[in-house]
């Protein structure tokens, strides 16, 4: 064999060497990409494993995802047995009565800490209070210390408990509003009812006498408070329905 031949061969063999080592490293970082890549989704969703029904809620009721989560977090740390010493209930931390109304309006399920059932609880509660305050500080506060206790706060000015002041603060940010100030703001009062308007049929001679209705002609029904409509901090007034009869009779 001459000595170009032996350097030729060698030269060969160095190549086939060289590209087989490359084609195996080739291989091993596409293994590992994808190793990476089924470790990154595994990661996700043990991070998360609700992810699925919190964008679920998300697209029934509404509201941004990560609304759901920070409330989720704050209330439960991600416990789907977590009871408050008030008694809410599981991941959102939903009071039972309130679980009991909840679940019927939306057809959940009967198990109040089942992680679906309670966020999609959770989310339509938020959702209820944002359409009842139209404030994202509100609706937090009447989510933490319930409608009535920030009914009272907007009505009275009573302060709200600390936790819940604390709660507005360190959530209100993270869904994209600043806390309310100390003075309550008044909600705007309700649009005009056509129930509640004076509503009067008589005679063109009665016109006058109309005008100045006994109060016995008046209904002593209140009107009832409707859940999605901002409180009204003046007293309701009764709605006042009389129909005079043609022979001049006692209003009805």
């Amino acid at each position: 064999m001459s000595h170009r031949d032996a350097r030729g061969r060698h030269h060969a063999v160095r190549r086939m060497a060289f590209l087989l080592l490359s084609g195996l490293a080739l291989a091993a970082g596409a293994t590992d990409a994808a190793l990476a890549q089924s470790v990154s989704a595994a990661r996700t969703v043990a991070g998360d494993p609700h992810a699925p029904f919190v964008t679920e809620a998300s697209q029934r009721f509404g509201i941004p995802e990560h609304w759901i989560v920070a409330v989720k977090r704050a209330e439960s740390a991600g416990d789907v047995r977590a009871i408050s010493s008030a008694g809410a209930l599981g991941l959102m931390q939903v009071m039972p009565d309130t679980w009991a109304a909840l679940r019927v309006r939306y057809g959940l399920g009967r198990d109040p800490y089942d992680p679906r059932d309670n966020i999609l609880a959770g989310a339509a509660y938020l959702r209820e209070m944002f359409d009842r305050y139209r404030t994202i500080p509100a609706m937090l506060g009447a989510y933490n210390a319930g409608p009535g206790r920030y009914d009272e706060y907007v009505q009275t000015g009573r302060a709200l408990p600390a936790e819940t002041r604390a709660y507005i603060a360190l959530l209100a940010p993270q869904l994209g509003a600043t806390s309310p100030s100390s003075a309550p703001s008044v909600a705007p009062p309700p649009p005009p009812d056509w129930r509640e308007a004076p509503l009067f049929v008589v005679r063109s001679a009665d016109v006058r006498s109309a005008t100045s209705p006994s109060e016995n002609a008046r209904s002593s029904d209140s009107r009832s408070s409707v859940a999605a409509r901002a409180p009204d901090t003046a007293e309701d007034s009764n709605a006042a329905i009389v129909v005079a009869r043609s022979d001049g009779g006692t209003p009805r």
